[in-house]
């Protein structure tokens, strides 16, 4: 299973969420925003044009890290992400 995270290399949580996937054995494609011009564009176009982003904008958070499955499923959650590949 493939997904892209998008995240900070300066955020803490991004460290446990890489390596409980890799522990799943998921194909993960980090997309560092602290790092790449273009993966700070793929985020910044889903922070303002995906509606998931609104609570998060709305409680003053950030969005990330940030999981889209190769089926476009899309979640903040590691627990959601977790189940999802454990089910494969």
């Amino acid at each position: 299973m493939k997904l892209i995270l998008i995240g900070s290399h300066l955020c803490l949580e991004r460290g446990f969420v890489l390596n409980k996937l890799k522990d799943y054995k998921v194909e993960i494609d980090f997309q560092d925003i602290s790092s790449s011009f273009p993966a700070l564009k793929l985020f910044l176009n889903k922070r303002e044009h995906d509606q998931k982003y609104v609570p998060v904008k709305e409680n003053g958070g950030i969005g990330i890290p940030f999981m889209i499955f190769e089926d476009g499923t899309e979640t903040f959650s590691l627990d959601e992400a977790l189940k999802k590949v454990s089910e494969h």
